[in-house]
């Protein structure tokens, strides 16, 4: 079973080998990872050509952001299955898509994800915050819950039947996807109770405070649009991450 890795970037020079390498690293070798650069203005395409390894593709051109990048590289995805490992994260471990593929070796599991650690940026050693998902029940969405966005594989056909990330969301389309999948699917999802991921602080959607207010319009519209919640159910969305700065627990995959 192959497993894509999609992977988006733009001026990210100093992490994207990281990236990269986290991927060329795993002991699960039938996997394709597909660089989708939008023509950065710093060394990053350089950076990409120097980390290259032989499973990776690389497709440069300008892009509407993001989210359009990942939409073009779930296009040309061949894969079974699709993840995403953004510029900035990496792989928590050797093994995480060998555990992966373990779990969609049930031909009825349509999703699978894990915990996610956010490191501080000069320091990948250091944990900041530890989200720790948990088991899936759809009643948890109306309490906010998502699983971690950089953690959760789908299955090709989910793209197929549901569509892909709605580029008129500038921060949140990841939320709105994670809505419409888990809000319409009956498959039971699989979670592993572990950090897949490892991720710097400093996303866009934190960057500043004007982002911060942009993130909860757009993740109160995803909530309306998916007949999922409302302003209860943003504020505990926030309010969950609170303990996340609390237990902190540094494990790989």
């Amino acid at each position: 079973m192959k497993i894509s890795i999609i992977t988006a970037v733009y001026n990210a020079e100093p992490t994207v080998a990281h990236a990269i390498q986290s991927v060329a690293r795993q002991t699960y070798h039938d996997v394709e990872h597909l660089i989708v650069e939008g023509q950065s203005t710093d060394a990053s395409l350089a950076v990409i050509q120097k980390a290259a390894h032989d499973r990776m593709t690389v497709h440069s051109g300008i892009d509407a952001g993001i989210y359009d990048a990942l939409n073009k590289g779930i296009a040309l995805t061949t894969g079974a299955v699709v993840g995403v490992v953004h510029a900035d994260d990496y792989l928590a471990g050797d093994g995480v898509l060998d555990r992966i593929a373990a779990a969609f070796a049930d031909p009825g599991v349509e999703a699978v994800f894990g915990d996610l650690d956010y490191v501080a940026p000069d320091d990948t050693g250091r944990v900041i915050r530890h989200w720790r998902a948990g088991a899936y029940h759809p009643r948890l969405l109306q309490r906010g819950w998502m699983p971690p966005h950089p953690t959760l594989y789908l299955r090709r056909s989910v793209f197929d039947r549901i569509g892909v990330y709605d580029t008129a969301f500038r921060i949140s389309a990841d939320y709105d996807f994670v809505l419409r999948y888990f809000s319409q699917t009956a498959a039971a999802p699989v979670y592993i109770d572990d950090v897949l991921v490892k991720m710097r602080v400093g996303g866009a959607s934190n960057r500043s405070l004007r982002n911060l207010f942009r993130k909860s319009r757009e993740d109160y519209a995803a909530l309306r649009r998916n007949n999922v919640g409302g302003l209860g159910a943003l504020v505990q969305k926030n309010m969950c991450k609170l303990p996340q700065f609390i237990t902190r627990r540094a494990t790989s995959v």
